[in-house]
């Protein structure tokens, strides 16, 4: 294969071997703004379950990592609110931060790096046309965290997530917030005099990455459906989408 026709590849297209990946290390550890001292951990970060499954010689993936960097990167947001917001009441304070911590930031802040193309995966997952690409892509960067943070502690983790994104994050938390659960509330209170009731549809995906697929029924009409990594986020996207149908005015 050509260099030019290589460089059409997509990330999720190319493949890397560990020992390539390796040799790769100063170039992500630049876009990363962070040295390690344990460059396994590093590689552990960039390898998919995929890529285990597909080779007998290596025996560890990121989900653990992952795993380890999702409830780092929670207590560093929830710190950075609670210090920099002092006037701002626990259920927003919750909001701003499921906004900040969840799958499709997280997919922003990885691509802003630009290191996915690193990614150690399986043939398979490499073919699966970008299918569930925004998951793995979200378990990357978490799993950059945690490896940060057992390479170096959370003062390093720290540097790396405020170094890298504290305008992206800053942005986040400027944008008007929307408590779509407690808009639709009102108004179905208002209009049929009684509260909207959510359901569970379904639910997936290991204990620390759970995925929920919740509908709203409004009067007896199921008017709104969403997906998130917890039920309260689900919650908010099926009452947007359920207000989205209705005649209210965005305030």
């Amino acid at each position: 294969m050509s260099f030019k026709a290589w460089t059409r590849l997509t990330e999720f297209e190319r493949m890397y071997s560990p020992k390539e990946l390796l040799e790769h290390t100063g170039e992500i550890e630049n876009a990363i703004g962070y040295r390690f001292k344990d460059k396994n951990l590093l590689l552990l970060a960039f390898t998919h379950r995929s890529f285990v499954n597909e080779n007998r010689l290596v025996n560890e993936h990121n989900e653990r990592l992952e795993f380890l960097g999702d409830a780092i990167f929670g207590l560093l947001v929830s710190e950075h609110l609670y210090r920099n917001f002092p006037q701002t009441p626990e259920g927003e304070l919750s909001f701003l931060r499921s906004r900040l911590v969840e799958a499709s930031s997280c997919v922003t802040y990885i691509q802003k790096l630009d290191v996915e193309k690193y990614l150690l995966l399986g043939k398979g997952e490499r073919l699966n046309n970008g299918r569930g690409r925004d998951s793995i892509l979200s378990d990357l960067f978490e799993a950059i965290i945690g490896a940060i943070y057992l390479d170096d502690g959370i003062e390093a983790a720290r540097s790396f997530l405020f170094g890298n994104f504290s305008k992206m994050i800053a942005d986040i938390v400027r944008t008007p917030i929307h408590n779509w659960k407690a808009l639709l509330q009102d108004y179905c209170q208002k209009k049929f005099q009684k509260p909207p009731l959510y359901k569970v549809m379904s639910e997936s995906g290991p204990d620390h990455q759970k995925s929920f697929t919740i509908s709203v029924i409004i009067n007896d009409e199921e008017l709104g459906i969403g997906k998130g990594t917890s039920k309260k986020i689900a919650q908010q996207q099926a009452a947007e989408d359920a207000l989205s149908k209705l005649p209210w005015q965005k305030q």
